[in-house]
Parts: C-alpha cells; sequence; structure tokens
C-alpha cells in the first residue's frame, strides 16, 4: 500500500519539477522539532511546572494563555511577511535557516530554569521563554508547512505529502515520549515526578530541533528556483497589511475549517494536558506503561501515512475527513466513559492495559488521518483565495490555521487547570493516594466538555466547500486566465 502513496509523486509540480520521495522526506522530517516542541508542551510541561517544579496549576494554564497572546500577532505576521518576502534564498528559507539556533537554545532552556527562583520568578522565567521557543518556531513552521502549496498544485499529491509531514511530526513526538518514559523518568527514581530527567529530556529535545530543522531547509533548498515569487516589492503600510490579511481569511471555506480547528484544538488542550494526569492516578499506570502505550502510536502515524492518501482519493478530501474525523471524535472519551459506567477492567490489570493499548491506537491512527486530509484541505483553499483577491497567501492560510490550533490548545490547557481546580485535584499528588470521589468528579467533567468541542467541530467541518472537480477549476483557470 505504501507503494501507491509513493507513486502518486511522480506528478509534477506547477514549475515542471517532480515531487520525489526524497522531497516528501525532506519537508515531512522538518516536522519533527514541531513534533518534539508540541510532546512537551502538550504532555510534559504542566505536570512539569506544576507537580515537580511547585508553580499552582492555574499558574501554569495562564502562563501558557499569556505566551499564546503573543502568538496572536506572531502567526500571522510571520504567514504574511513570509508571503511577501523578497530574498535571494526565496520567500520560506530565509525564515527557516534563522529560526534553527535560537528555537534550540530557549527550548533547552525552558526545561532547565535556574535553582532558587521564588515562585513569581519562576513564573515570569517561565512566561518568558515559553514565549521565545513559540515565537521562535513559528519563524520556521509557518514557512516550512506553506511549501507544500508551492511544491505541487496536484490534489491528491498535496495529501500525500502532508501525510509525510504528520508521520513524522508524530514520530518526533512519540520518540521523545517512549525516552522519557523509559528512560529519563524512571519509575525507581520517581517516575514522574523525577525532575533531572525533564532537564535531560530539552537537553536532548533542543538537539533535535536543531537537526530537524537543518536537514529540511537544506533538503528543500533546491526547489528555491521553482517556488513562487513574491509579488512587488511595496513600501510597508499596517493599514493595506491588516486589510490584505483580512480580504484573504474572508474565504468561506478557510473560515469553516478556521472554526472547526478552534474547537478541535481546544478539546485536544484539555485531553493532551489531562493525559498524564488520567494515566497516573486514574488508570494508575506506570511510566513503564505510559511508554509502552505509545509505542504503538509509531504504527498509527505509518498507517495513517498510508490511509489519509487512499481514502482521499476514493472518497474526496471533504467525505474523508468527515468520516474518519466523526470516528476519532467518538473514540476520544470512549474508555473514561466505559470507566465511569464500571464497563472496563479493574487497575493493575493485563486486561485493562490493553484494553487501553487497543483504543489508542485506533484513537491515534483516525486523528492522524483526520489532521492529514484538514490540512491538505487548507492547501487547496490557495487557488480559490488567489482567484479572488489576486494574491497566493499559503503562509497566511497555514498561520492562521496554525494559531486556531496554538491558542486555543492554550485555552484547553488553561481549562484542563480550571477543571483540576474545581475537582480539588491535590498537588504532590501519588497514584492510588488520590480520593476515588475526586477521579471520578474528574471524568464526570471531562467526557461531556470533550464530546460538546468535537461535536462542534464536526459540524462546521461540514461548510467546507472544495472539491476535487472545483479544485481543478481553480488551477486551470489561474493557468489559463491568471487570477482576477
Amino acid at each position: 500500500m505504501l507503494g501507491e502513496v509513493i507513486a502518486v509523486s511522480s506528478t509534477a509540480s506547477p514549475a515542471g519539477s517532480a515531487v520525489t520521495l526524497s522531497t516528501k522526506l525532506y519537508y515531512g522530517f522538518g516536522s519533527v522539532a514541531y513534533g518534539v516542541k508540541d510532546n512537551g508542551f502538550s504532555y510534559m510541561l504542566l505536570i512539569y511546572y506544576n507537580q515537580v517544579l511547585g508553580l499552582p496549576a492555574s499558574w501554569v494554564g495562564a502562563g501558557l494563555m499569556i505566551a499564546l497572546i503573543f502568538d496572536a500577532f506572531s502567526d500571522p505576521l510571520v504567514g504574511y511577511f513570509s508571503d511577501n518576502l523578497h530574498a535571494k534564498w526565496g520567500r520560506r528559507h530565509p525564515f527557516m535557516y534563522a529560526a534553527a539556533v535560537p528555537t534550540t537554545v530557549a527550548f533547552y532552556l525552558l526545561w532547565n530554569p535556574p535553582d532558587g527562583l521564588s515562585p513569581p520568578e519562576l513564573f515570569f522565567y517561565f512566561v518568558t521563554v515559553a514565549i521565545a521557543v513559540r515565537t521562535f518556531l513559528t519563524f520556521y513552521e509557518i514557512p516550512s508547512t506553506s511549501l507544500v502549496a508551492e511544491l505541487t498544485d496536484n490534489y491528491d499529491v498535496r495529501t500525500s505529502m502532508l501525510s509525510f509531514r504528520y508521520f513524522f511530526g508524530w514520530w518526533g513526538g512519540l520518540g521523545m515520549a517512549v525516552l522519557a518514559y523509559f528512560f529519563l523518568l524512571p519509575q525507581a527514581k520517581g517516575g514522574i515526578l523525577y525532575g533531572p530527567g525533564y532537564e535531560t529530556y530539552g537537553a536532548i529535545g533542543s538537539c533535535i530541533i536543531f537537526a530537524a530543522i537543518l536537514i529540511s531547509a537544506l533538503g528543500t533548498h533546491r526547489h528555491i528556483p521553482t517556488l513562487k515569487a513574491p509579488p512587488a516589492k511595496r513600501p510597508f503600510a499596517m493599514r493595506r497589511t491588516l486589510e490584505e490579511l483580512k480580504e484573504t481569511l474572508a474565504n468561506r471555506s478557510f473560515l469553516v475549517l478556521f472554526v472547526s480547528a478552534l474547537f478541535t484544538a481546544m478539546a485536544a488542550g484539555v485531553s493532551t494536558s489531562l493525559n498524564i494526569y488520567f494515566n497516573s492516578f486514574f488508570w494508575e499506570l506506570t511510566t513503564e506503561q505510559m511508554g509502552t502505550l505509545n509505542l504503538p502510536f509509531f504504527l498509527s502515524a505509518g498507517a495513517a501515512l498510508v490511509l489519509a492518501p487512499r481514502v482521499s482519493i476514493r472518497l474526496g478530501k471533504k467525505h474523508a475527513a468527515l468520516i474518519i474525523a466523526g470516528l476519532a471524535f467518538f473514540a476520544a472519551p470512549l474508555p473514561i466513559l466505559l470507566r465511569l459506567l464500571d464497563l472496563l477492567p479493574a487497575n493493575g490489570t493485563d486486561a485493562l492495559f490493553y484494553t487501553l493499548f487497543a483504543f489508542g491506537t485506533v484513537e491515534v491512527t483516525l486523528i492522524i488521518a483526520a489532521s492529514i486530509l484538514i490540512s491538505s484541505m487548507v492547501a487547496d483553499v490557495v487557488e480559490e483565495s488567489e482567484l479572488v483577491t489576486g494574491r497566493r497567501s499559503e503562509g497566511v492560510f497555514f498561520a492562521a490555521r496554525s494559531f486556531a490550533q496554538k491558542a486555543v490548545h492554550g485555552i484547553g490547557t488553561f481549562s484542563a487547570t480550571i477543571i483540576l481546580t474545581l475537582v480539588d485535584f491535590p498537588s504532590g499528588a501519588k497514584p492510588g493516594q488520590v480520593a476515588p470521589g475526586v477521579l471520578q468528579d474528574l471524568g464526570l467533567v471531562y467526557v461531556p466538555i470533550i464530546m460538546i468541542l468535537y461535536v462542534a467541530a464536526f459540524g462546521f467541518l461540514t461548510g467546507y466547500r472544495i472539491s476535487r472537480e472545483s479544485h481543478q477549476d481553480h488551477v486551470q483557470r489561474l493557468t489559463h486566465d491568471g487570477p482576477n
């Protein structure tokens, strides 16, 4: 099956250069950097600063929210300027190269704060460095992801390319998770409460981020001469820039994807932030078991790499995304719901572990496949928008979606800290010693919130209107007539 996906790569890009397997690999490999960062922010950061370093959970959530306010400005501006940059190395690569060192340093510092800081000083340090990590990585991730819409205008090849990007992103994040659970946070030294393990996590992660950014940038560098040219140079004017951003983002198909992403990201923020709490306290898993639960996700990423392009070819992106996302949204809260109904095996049993193993494998496969399809749908908005505005705005579209994911994911993370506060979840808790009533309340609050958010995301996704046929029409009109 993988051969059928790779075979699509012979399709030519608009500039006539083949989108080869090596191009897909270099393009995809860059997302390892985002995967490493995302794993840390989504799964490890809250419990590290809350349970290990002692900051109140609400402080950590508030700190992430403050960092995301800066993203509200950096994401769209980086997208806009990378769409309009005039440079020897094209529109995207100067940003990618410039991001490598500062992102690496900032990520290391995030996990290695100075000793002896008071809680307010530690909070200020956390917020400052979190802003730096997110901002510097934006300078890489937005231009890098945007390359997909420039390297090819083919409806199916775009899905294939983004399959590789999500594949490597998940492998980067999962690799760090497995490293943490199996080696850096050994149960014998305190498991998830072992502080030095997080410091090593930051050091290793920063090196991987640096390598991923440079390998991807260098590997795609040869395509710079065939990428789209920026518009004619004009003096910068803030009012015109804001008007162009508003006009670009008013595209109906993009708006429904954007709003759907808001709800999905909020749900993901709640889910991922509480994941380690559920695993540690609700299911009472050891760190080795948590690491083992991550192992099949490597296969999930590979399955999604194959599944998303095949289903897209058969059903089209919209219908494929609706089916797969619907199944993923249904599966996400199901294990916790079944436990609340007393329909799962008891904690500490092999039967429970393998049940969670199976649920997680299927859910993550569906989530990755749906994410691939929806990102490919964003890429197809580029030509429809160009016909109306006369501008190619790959960077703006991917930046806006990225901001939706990051900003509202932050709201979800903050909401997770509120949930922990509402159920009176204790600080410094140890697995097996949290009151059953607190754990039940945690599940009873979590399940309906997740279900409501996912239903809303699914509803907006139905409003997307670009099909294979309409996309081909947009490309042909631009080829023959040019934008309006």
